[in-house]
Protein backbone atom coordinates (compact mmCIF):
# COMPACT_ATOMS: atom_id res chain seq x y z
CA UNK A 1 0.00 0.00 0.00
CA UNK A 2 1.44 3.09 -1.19
CA UNK A 3 2.49 6.42 1.34
CA UNK A 4 3.14 9.74 0.69
CA UNK A 5 6.67 11.53 2.23
CA UNK A 6 6.78 14.83 3.10
CA UNK A 7 9.49 16.76 4.20
CA UNK A 8 8.39 20.27 6.01
CA UNK A 9 9.79 23.76 5.74
CA UNK A 10 9.90 24.35 1.73
CA UNK A 11 7.93 27.28 0.32
CA UNK A 12 6.21 26.82 -2.45
CA UNK A 13 6.41 28.46 -5.67
CA UNK A 14 5.31 27.91 -9.35
CA UNK A 15 1.50 27.07 -10.64
CA UNK A 16 -0.27 23.95 -10.64
CA UNK A 17 -2.87 22.79 -13.17
CA UNK A 18 -6.96 22.38 -11.84
CA UNK A 19 -8.41 19.45 -13.28
CA UNK A 20 -12.04 18.67 -14.03
CA UNK A 21 -14.30 18.32 -10.98
CA UNK A 22 -14.41 14.42 -10.00
CA UNK A 23 -17.60 15.13 -8.58
CA UNK A 24 -19.43 16.30 -11.52
CA UNK A 25 -17.81 13.90 -14.19
CA UNK A 26 -19.09 11.41 -11.71
CA UNK A 27 -22.22 12.85 -12.06
CA UNK A 28 -22.07 13.88 -16.48
CA UNK A 29 -20.73 10.04 -16.74
CA UNK A 30 -24.17 8.45 -16.13
CA UNK A 31 -25.95 10.89 -18.31
CA UNK A 32 -25.02 8.58 -21.21
CA UNK A 33 -27.55 5.80 -19.94
CA UNK A 34 -29.95 8.61 -21.04
CA UNK A 35 -29.32 8.76 -24.66
CA UNK A 36 -28.45 6.13 -27.64
CA UNK A 37 -26.04 8.79 -28.99
CA UNK A 38 -22.79 8.97 -27.94
CA UNK A 39 -21.40 11.82 -25.02
CA UNK A 40 -18.08 13.17 -24.85
CA UNK A 41 -17.05 14.96 -22.14
CA UNK A 42 -13.52 16.91 -22.08
CA UNK A 43 -11.29 18.42 -18.96
CA UNK A 44 -12.19 14.85 -17.36
CA UNK A 45 -10.01 14.02 -14.24
CA UNK A 46 -7.62 11.58 -14.24
CA UNK A 47 -8.96 9.17 -11.00
CA UNK A 48 -9.58 6.03 -9.59
CA UNK A 49 -13.13 6.94 -8.73
CA UNK A 50 -13.75 7.56 -12.56
CA UNK A 51 -11.91 4.23 -13.75
CA UNK A 52 -14.58 3.06 -11.45
CA UNK A 53 -17.33 4.63 -12.77
CA UNK A 54 -16.12 3.56 -15.96
CA UNK A 55 -16.18 -0.08 -14.88
CA UNK A 56 -19.92 0.28 -13.47
CA UNK A 57 -20.72 1.33 -16.63
CA UNK A 58 -19.48 -0.86 -18.85
CA UNK A 59 -20.58 -3.49 -16.54
CA UNK A 60 -24.11 -2.21 -17.93
CA UNK A 61 -22.93 -2.63 -21.64
CA UNK A 62 -22.18 1.26 -22.30
CA UNK A 63 -18.86 1.87 -24.24
CA UNK A 64 -15.89 3.97 -22.47
CA UNK A 65 -13.05 4.86 -23.97
CA UNK A 66 -10.41 7.03 -22.20
CA UNK A 67 -8.70 9.13 -25.17
CA UNK A 68 -6.13 12.30 -25.32
CA UNK A 69 -4.33 10.67 -21.99
CA UNK A 70 -7.80 10.11 -20.48
CA UNK A 71 -8.66 13.96 -20.45
CA UNK A 72 -11.60 12.61 -23.23
CA UNK A 73 -13.88 10.72 -22.40
CA UNK A 74 -16.38 8.91 -24.99
CA UNK A 75 -19.11 7.43 -23.50
CA UNK A 76 -22.17 5.25 -25.90
CA UNK A 77 -24.93 3.72 -24.40
CA UNK A 78 -26.87 2.64 -27.69
CA UNK A 79 -27.34 -1.42 -26.89
CA UNK A 80 -26.93 -1.63 -23.14
CA UNK A 81 -26.51 -5.89 -21.88
CA UNK A 82 -27.63 -5.39 -18.50
CA UNK A 83 -29.50 -3.32 -15.83
CA UNK A 84 -28.54 -4.24 -12.99
CA UNK A 85 -25.53 -2.37 -10.95
CA UNK A 86 -23.93 -5.41 -8.91
CA UNK A 87 -22.51 -4.96 -5.61
CA UNK A 88 -18.55 -5.75 -6.41
CA UNK A 89 -18.37 -2.15 -8.24
CA UNK A 90 -20.89 -0.31 -6.89
CA UNK A 91 -20.11 -0.71 -2.86
CA UNK A 92 -16.38 1.09 -3.68
CA UNK A 93 -17.95 4.36 -4.50
CA UNK A 94 -21.05 6.29 -3.39
CA UNK A 95 -21.64 8.07 -6.46
CA UNK A 96 -22.39 4.80 -8.02
CA UNK A 97 -25.99 5.32 -7.69
CA UNK A 98 -26.47 7.57 -10.01
CA UNK A 99 -26.94 4.94 -12.47
CA UNK A 100 -30.10 4.46 -10.77
CA UNK A 101 -32.44 7.39 -11.71
CA UNK A 102 -31.18 7.08 -15.50
CA UNK A 103 -31.75 3.54 -15.99
CA UNK A 104 -35.16 3.38 -14.63
CA UNK A 105 -36.06 6.93 -16.79
CA UNK A 106 -35.09 5.27 -20.06
CA UNK A 107 -35.54 1.41 -19.70
CA UNK A 108 -38.55 1.53 -17.04
CA UNK A 109 -36.78 -0.57 -14.68
CA UNK A 110 -33.00 -0.93 -13.21
CA UNK A 111 -31.29 -3.10 -9.98
CA UNK A 112 -28.51 -1.16 -8.34
CA UNK A 113 -26.65 -1.94 -5.16
CA UNK A 114 -26.66 -0.06 -2.19
CA UNK A 115 -23.54 2.16 -2.29
CA UNK A 116 -19.93 1.81 -0.51
CA UNK A 117 -17.67 5.50 -0.16
CA UNK A 118 -15.64 7.27 2.76
CA UNK A 119 -16.69 6.75 5.76
CA UNK A 120 -17.85 9.58 6.97
CA UNK A 121 -21.30 9.16 8.64
CA UNK A 122 -24.60 7.56 7.56
CA UNK A 123 -25.19 9.69 4.06
CA UNK A 124 -28.27 7.48 3.68
CA UNK A 125 -29.48 7.42 -0.12
CA UNK A 126 -33.16 7.66 0.79
CA UNK A 127 -33.57 10.69 -0.31
CA UNK A 128 -32.98 9.74 -4.38
CA UNK A 129 -35.35 6.54 -3.89
CA UNK A 130 -38.23 8.94 -2.16
CA UNK A 131 -37.87 11.59 -5.21
CA UNK A 132 -38.02 8.67 -7.77
CA UNK A 133 -41.17 7.63 -6.21
CA UNK A 134 -42.25 10.91 -6.73
CA UNK A 135 -41.67 10.36 -10.35
CA UNK A 136 -43.83 7.25 -10.51
CA UNK A 137 -41.16 4.46 -9.75
CA UNK A 138 -41.93 1.32 -7.93
CA UNK A 139 -39.00 0.51 -5.76
CA UNK A 140 -38.52 -2.50 -3.44
CA UNK A 141 -34.94 -3.04 -1.43
CA UNK A 142 -34.07 -6.56 -0.91
CA UNK A 143 -30.72 -7.98 -0.17
CA UNK A 144 -28.91 -5.35 -0.16
CA UNK A 145 -29.84 -3.51 -3.86
CA UNK A 146 -32.61 -1.52 -4.79
CA UNK A 147 -35.11 -2.85 -7.53
CA UNK A 148 -37.02 -0.07 -9.55
CA UNK A 149 -39.74 -0.43 -12.25
CA UNK A 150 -41.57 1.85 -14.01
CA UNK A 151 -43.53 0.26 -16.53
CA UNK A 152 -45.61 2.71 -17.75
CA UNK A 153 -42.85 5.56 -17.35
CA UNK A 154 -41.96 7.95 -15.36
CA UNK A 155 -44.36 11.14 -14.55
CA UNK A 156 -43.43 14.79 -13.83
CA UNK A 157 -44.12 15.28 -10.29
CA UNK A 158 -43.19 18.33 -7.36
CA UNK A 159 -40.55 17.09 -5.63
CA UNK A 160 -39.89 19.02 -2.42
CA UNK A 161 -36.81 18.09 -0.51
CA UNK A 162 -36.60 17.62 3.11
CA UNK A 163 -32.47 19.03 3.27
CA UNK A 164 -30.10 20.07 0.29
CA UNK A 165 -28.95 16.64 -1.22
CA UNK A 166 -26.45 17.23 -4.18
CA UNK A 167 -26.98 13.45 -5.12
CA UNK A 168 -30.56 13.13 -4.68
CA UNK A 169 -30.43 16.14 -6.94
CA UNK A 170 -28.98 14.70 -9.31
CA UNK A 171 -30.09 11.37 -9.68
CA UNK A 172 -33.74 13.21 -9.94
CA UNK A 173 -32.86 16.08 -12.00
CA UNK A 174 -31.64 12.82 -14.94
CA UNK A 175 -34.23 10.85 -14.63
CA UNK A 176 -37.15 13.86 -14.66
CA UNK A 177 -35.51 15.19 -17.95
CA UNK A 178 -37.04 11.35 -19.53
CA UNK A 179 -40.66 11.63 -17.54
CA UNK A 180 -43.72 12.67 -18.94
CA UNK A 181 -44.77 16.14 -17.66
CA UNK A 182 -43.26 18.86 -15.83
CA UNK A 183 -41.21 18.73 -13.02
CA UNK A 184 -40.39 20.55 -10.09
CA UNK A 185 -37.34 19.84 -7.53
CA UNK A 186 -38.24 22.27 -4.52
CA UNK A 187 -34.65 22.81 -2.15
CA UNK A 188 -32.75 21.54 -5.04
CA UNK A 189 -29.04 21.79 -4.59
CA UNK A 190 -27.32 24.51 -5.93
CA UNK A 191 -24.00 23.55 -6.72
CA UNK A 192 -21.49 24.23 -9.43
CA UNK A 193 -21.79 20.60 -10.41
CA UNK A 194 -25.46 20.82 -10.78
CA UNK A 195 -25.35 23.92 -13.04
CA UNK A 196 -22.60 21.86 -14.95
CA UNK A 197 -24.79 18.78 -15.30
CA UNK A 198 -27.62 20.75 -16.46
CA UNK A 199 -25.83 22.64 -19.06
CA UNK A 200 -24.96 18.88 -20.16
CA UNK A 201 -28.28 17.72 -19.97
CA UNK A 202 -29.59 20.66 -22.01
CA UNK A 203 -27.04 20.42 -25.11
CA UNK A 204 -28.23 16.82 -25.10
CA UNK A 205 -32.09 18.37 -25.64
CA UNK A 206 -33.47 18.79 -21.78
CA UNK A 207 -35.67 21.29 -20.86
CA UNK A 208 -34.11 22.61 -17.68
CA UNK A 209 -34.77 25.58 -15.84
CA UNK A 210 -33.32 27.55 -12.96
CA UNK A 211 -30.34 25.17 -12.04
CA UNK A 212 -28.48 26.91 -9.81
CA UNK A 213 -31.12 28.32 -7.36
CA UNK A 214 -33.17 26.37 -4.76
CA UNK A 215 -35.89 25.64 -7.62
CA UNK A 216 -35.30 23.69 -10.77
CA UNK A 217 -37.97 23.17 -13.26
CA UNK A 218 -37.83 20.26 -16.19
CA UNK A 219 -40.26 19.82 -18.48
CA UNK A 220 -39.85 16.08 -20.29
CA UNK A 221 -39.37 15.29 -23.69
CA UNK A 222 -39.09 11.76 -25.82
CA UNK A 223 -35.37 11.65 -26.16
CA UNK A 224 -31.97 13.21 -25.66
CA UNK A 225 -29.28 13.29 -28.15
CA UNK A 226 -25.42 12.70 -28.01
CA UNK A 227 -23.21 16.08 -27.03
CA UNK A 228 -19.58 17.23 -26.33
CA UNK A 229 -19.12 18.69 -22.89
CA UNK A 230 -16.44 19.90 -20.59
CA UNK A 231 -16.27 19.04 -17.44
CA UNK A 232 -16.22 22.31 -14.82
CA UNK A 233 -13.21 23.16 -12.64
CA UNK A 234 -13.40 21.16 -9.79
CA UNK A 235 -13.73 23.52 -6.88
CA UNK A 236 -12.19 21.06 -3.82
CA UNK A 237 -8.92 20.66 -5.86
CA UNK A 238 -8.54 24.04 -6.57
CA UNK A 239 -9.28 25.21 -2.59
CA UNK A 240 -7.02 22.50 -1.88
CA UNK A 241 -3.76 23.99 -3.58
CA UNK A 242 -4.88 27.51 -2.56
CA UNK A 243 -3.83 26.39 0.81
CA UNK A 244 -0.95 24.99 -0.19
CA UNK A 245 1.26 28.23 -0.16
CA UNK A 246 -0.24 29.66 2.74
CA UNK A 247 0.71 26.77 4.69
CA UNK A 248 3.90 26.38 3.80
CA UNK A 249 4.77 30.06 2.62
CA UNK A 250 5.49 31.13 -1.12
CA UNK A 251 2.83 32.11 -3.85
CA UNK A 252 0.78 29.48 -6.41
CA UNK A 253 -0.88 30.09 -9.40
CA UNK A 254 -3.80 27.97 -9.64
CA UNK A 255 -3.96 27.40 -13.52
CA UNK A 256 -7.79 27.23 -14.55
CA UNK A 257 -8.64 28.70 -10.92
CA UNK A 258 -12.79 30.55 -10.56
CA UNK A 259 -13.52 32.80 -7.72
CA UNK A 260 -16.97 32.17 -8.13
CA UNK A 261 -16.61 28.50 -7.15
CA UNK A 262 -14.74 29.40 -4.17
CA UNK A 263 -16.19 32.56 -2.67
CA UNK A 264 -17.16 31.55 0.82
CA UNK A 265 -14.05 29.48 0.72
CA UNK A 266 -11.62 32.46 -0.38
CA UNK A 267 -13.53 34.78 1.84
CA UNK A 268 -12.06 32.80 5.05
CA UNK A 269 -8.80 32.60 3.72
CA UNK A 270 -8.69 36.33 3.61
CA UNK A 271 -9.95 36.61 7.22
CA UNK A 272 -6.93 34.93 7.60
CA UNK A 273 -4.28 36.95 6.47
CA UNK A 274 -4.16 35.04 2.82
CA UNK A 275 -4.10 36.92 -0.65
CA UNK A 276 -6.17 35.72 -3.38
CA UNK A 277 -5.85 37.66 -6.76
CA UNK A 278 -7.83 36.96 -10.07
CA UNK A 279 -5.31 36.68 -13.03
CA UNK A 280 -6.18 36.11 -16.86
CA UNK A 281 -4.90 32.19 -16.00
CA UNK A 282 -6.76 31.66 -12.99
CA UNK A 283 -5.89 32.67 -9.48
CA UNK A 284 -2.07 33.56 -7.06
CA UNK A 285 -2.38 32.83 -3.70
CA UNK A 286 0.17 33.69 -1.39
CA UNK A 287 0.44 34.18 2.68
CA UNK A 288 0.39 38.47 3.45
CA UNK A 289 3.28 38.51 6.52
CA UNK A 290 3.28 36.83 9.57
CA UNK A 291 1.27 34.21 11.09
CA UNK A 292 -1.92 33.35 9.72
CA UNK A 293 -4.46 34.40 11.61
CA UNK A 294 -7.24 32.18 13.33
CA UNK A 295 -11.08 32.29 12.28
CA UNK A 296 -14.24 30.74 12.69
CA UNK A 297 -15.51 28.35 9.59
CA UNK A 298 -19.13 26.76 9.17
CA UNK A 299 -19.65 24.33 6.85
CA UNK A 300 -22.57 25.43 4.46
CA UNK A 301 -24.38 23.77 1.58
CA UNK A 302 -22.63 26.02 -1.88
CA UNK A 303 -22.84 28.68 -2.15
CA UNK A 304 -21.45 28.48 1.62
CA UNK A 305 -17.79 26.81 3.02
CA UNK A 306 -17.74 23.26 1.48
CA UNK A 307 -17.74 20.66 3.49
CA UNK A 308 -14.88 19.02 1.20
CA UNK A 309 -12.83 21.89 2.37
CA UNK A 310 -13.01 21.81 6.17
CA UNK A 311 -10.22 19.07 6.66
CA UNK A 312 -7.66 20.63 4.47
CA UNK A 313 -8.53 24.37 6.43
CA UNK A 314 -8.42 22.90 9.81
CA UNK A 315 -4.81 21.63 8.26
CA UNK A 316 -4.00 25.45 7.86
CA UNK A 317 -5.79 26.48 11.32
CA UNK A 318 -3.50 24.23 13.38
CA UNK A 319 -0.45 26.95 12.86
CA UNK A 320 -2.60 29.88 13.33
CA UNK A 321 -2.14 32.36 15.72
CA UNK A 322 -5.14 32.22 17.97
CA UNK A 323 -8.01 29.83 18.83
CA UNK A 324 -10.31 29.21 15.45
CA UNK A 325 -13.87 27.38 15.55
CA UNK A 326 -15.06 24.65 13.12
CA UNK A 327 -18.57 23.72 12.84
CA UNK A 328 -19.37 20.89 10.58
CA UNK A 329 -22.76 21.24 9.66
CA UNK A 330 -23.14 18.52 6.69
CA UNK A 331 -21.85 15.02 7.80
CA UNK A 332 -21.61 13.59 10.90
CA UNK A 333 -18.03 11.78 12.15
CA UNK A 334 -16.21 14.05 9.86
CA UNK A 335 -13.17 14.94 12.12
CA UNK A 336 -10.93 11.81 11.42
CA UNK A 337 -8.34 13.62 10.57
CA UNK A 338 -8.16 15.34 13.89
CA UNK A 339 -6.63 12.82 15.81
CA UNK A 340 -3.81 11.90 13.06
CA UNK A 341 -3.40 16.17 13.50
CA UNK A 342 -2.86 16.03 16.99
CA UNK A 343 -0.01 13.64 16.64
CA UNK A 344 2.02 16.29 14.64
CA UNK A 345 1.64 18.46 18.19
CA UNK A 346 -1.79 20.45 16.58
CA UNK A 347 -3.80 21.02 19.96
CA UNK A 348 -7.39 20.08 18.97
CA UNK A 349 -10.89 19.24 20.96
CA UNK A 350 -13.59 18.03 19.19
CA UNK A 351 -17.13 17.86 20.35
CA UNK A 352 -19.74 16.18 18.53
CA UNK A 353 -20.07 18.81 15.22
CA UNK A 354 -17.12 21.27 16.44
CA UNK A 355 -13.69 21.61 16.59
CA UNK A 356 -11.69 24.00 18.54
CA UNK A 357 -8.23 24.30 16.82
CA UNK A 358 -5.65 26.23 19.15
CA UNK A 359 -2.90 26.99 16.64
CA UNK A 360 0.77 26.35 17.38
CA UNK A 361 3.81 27.39 16.51
CA UNK A 362 5.01 24.85 14.25
CA UNK A 363 3.51 20.75 13.98
CA UNK A 364 6.60 18.17 14.09
CA UNK A 365 6.47 15.13 11.57
CA UNK A 366 5.61 12.25 12.07
CA UNK A 367 3.75 9.13 10.65
CA UNK A 368 0.11 9.46 10.05
CA UNK A 369 -2.90 7.27 8.42
CA UNK A 370 -5.60 8.42 5.59
CA UNK A 371 -8.99 8.09 7.02
CA UNK A 372 -10.58 9.10 4.34
CA UNK A 373 -10.20 11.35 1.41
CA UNK A 374 -10.26 14.95 2.27
CA UNK A 375 -8.44 13.98 5.33
CA UNK A 376 -5.32 12.51 3.23
CA UNK A 377 -4.67 15.57 1.80
CA UNK A 378 -4.94 17.69 4.94
CA UNK A 379 -2.14 15.51 6.35
CA UNK A 380 -0.59 16.10 3.49
CA UNK A 381 -0.70 20.02 3.79
CA UNK A 382 0.09 20.00 7.03
CA UNK A 383 3.34 17.95 6.64
CA UNK A 384 4.40 20.78 4.18
CA UNK A 385 4.38 23.35 7.36
CA UNK A 386 5.72 20.70 9.67
CA UNK A 387 9.34 20.14 11.27
CA UNK A 388 10.52 16.65 9.70
CA UNK A 389 9.33 14.08 8.18
CA UNK A 390 5.71 13.09 7.37
CA UNK A 391 4.44 9.89 6.54
CA UNK A 392 1.15 9.67 5.05
CA UNK A 393 0.02 6.12 4.89
CA UNK A 394 -3.36 4.42 2.78
CA UNK A 395 -3.42 7.18 0.24
CA UNK A 396 -5.32 5.14 -1.92
CA UNK A 397 -8.52 7.48 -0.52
CA UNK A 398 -5.95 10.36 -2.26
CA UNK A 399 -6.20 8.90 -5.35
CA UNK A 400 -9.66 9.18 -5.18
CA UNK A 401 -10.03 12.29 -5.78
CA UNK A 402 -6.60 14.08 -6.35
CA UNK A 403 -4.68 13.34 -9.35
CA UNK A 404 -0.55 12.68 -9.22
CA UNK A 405 -0.54 15.48 -6.33
CA UNK A 406 3.02 14.86 -5.53
CA UNK A 407 3.88 15.79 -8.95
CA UNK A 408 1.63 18.78 -8.75
CA UNK A 409 3.41 20.21 -5.29
CA UNK A 410 6.73 19.04 -6.37
CA UNK A 411 6.58 21.09 -9.06
CA UNK A 412 6.31 24.14 -6.81
CA UNK A 413 9.12 22.78 -5.18
CA UNK A 414 7.88 20.56 -2.00
CA UNK A 415 10.01 17.77 -0.64
CA UNK A 416 7.08 14.91 -1.49
CA UNK A 417 7.61 11.66 -2.82
CA UNK A 418 5.54 8.41 -3.54
CA UNK A 419 6.89 5.49 -1.79
CA UNK A 420 5.52 2.43 -3.37
CA UNK A 421 3.78 -0.31 -0.37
Amino acid sequence: MDSILVKGGAELRGEIPIAGAKNACLALMPATLLSDEPLTLTNAPRLSDIRTMTQLLQSLGAEVSALQDGRVLALSSHDLTSHVADYDIVRKMRASILVLGPLVARYGHAVVSLPGGCAIGARPVDLHLKGLEALGAELDLREGYVHAKAPGGLKGAVVDFPFVSVGATENVLMAAVLARGTTVLKNAAREPEIVDLAACLSKMGARIDGAGTGTITIEGVDRLTGATHPVVTDRIELGTYMIAPAVAGGEVECIGGRLDLVSAFAERLDAAGVSVEETPRGLKVARRNGRIRAVDVETAPFPGFPTDLQAQMMALLCTADGTSVLEERIFENRFMHAPELQRMGAKIAVHGGTATVTGVERLKGAPVMATDLRASVSLILAGLAAEGETVVNRVYHLDRGYERVEEKLGACGASIERISG
